[in-house]
């Protein structure tokens, strides 16, 4: 017996389509040409301008000066009302990673050039750290920050670094190399560390919750210098599990 192949559904091939353009969008800022486009998802350009002409009616892309096709207002709109729900989503990640710790535990997003705190579990004890859901940081000198740098590549890095890199504390990185350096590695294992960059005398480990190779969030855990120093090891693996788990979780 000869196995069968069930071709997608006309309607399921247009939607997986428009993802594809979508992808290829949100991965140049800049827009892309039609025929970049149609290069970028391997389709016809007259494939192509018929999906664009689709979602640009649904206000998913646009196209701008020069003729190059961006993503649409209308994702934003969606993005924020996704945003919005990553928090209870995401909340039992963050419980388990607490319980885990022992110490607290921060869910943040990327808003602009900074990362914002979104959610938090507070650790059990008494001397702790704890940021305000609402705050915004620094992405250059924060665990959660350099984590989802990390994770959008050094291109996309570069465009949101500011062109100084201003000192918090004595232990902040202000050169750019320095900091590409450390961003590669955090890449490279998928934690990235702030040793009192941000804060003097508070440490932190993040993750970021990579879904279909988009960061959507970060997930960090921050703790007075000498507790993180004896506990760093559990801390990483610990924090790196739980973005996977998140992961999990929104896919």
């Amino acid at each position: 017996m000869q196995d069968t192949v069930t071709a997608p559904r006309p309607g399921i091939q247009a939607i997986a389509r428009a993802g594809s353009v979508l992808r290829a969008l949100a991965a140049a800022p800049g827009g892309l040409g039609l025929a970049e486009l149609s290069a970028a998802v391997s389709l016809p350009k007259s494939t192509v301008h018929r999906l664009t002409a689709a979602l640009a009616a649904e206000d998913l892309v646009a196209t701008a000066p020069g003729g190059r096709i961006v993503l649409g207002s209308g994702l934003a709109r969606l993005a924020q009302a996704g945003a919005a729900a990553l928090p209870a989503r995401l909340r039992p990640a963050l419980e388990a990673l607490s319980r885990r710790t022992g110490e607290t535990v921060d869910e943040s997003v990327l808003d602009g050039d900074a990362v914002c705190f979104v959610d938090q579990v507070p650790g059990p004890q008494r001397l702790r750290a704890v940021s305000a859901v609402g705050e915004e940081f620094p992405l250059y000198c924060t665990a959660n920050g350099k984590a989802l740098l990390a994770a959008l590549g050094p291109d996309r890095a570069r465009a949101l670094l500011p062109a100084r890199l201003g000192r918090l504390t004595p232990h902040t990185i202000t050169s750019h190399s320095a900091l590409a350096a450390e961003l590669a590695q955090a890449a490279r294992t998928g934690i990235a560390f702030d040793r009192e960059e941000h804060n003097e005398g508070i440490c932190a480990v993040g993750a970021a919750v990579i879904v279909e190779g988009i960061p959507v969030a970060a997930l960090s855990v921050p703790a007075p210098t000498p507790r993180f120093q004896r506990s760093e090891r559990l801390l990483a693996d610990a924090v790196l599990d739980a973005a996977r788990e998140g992961a999990a979780l929104l896919a």
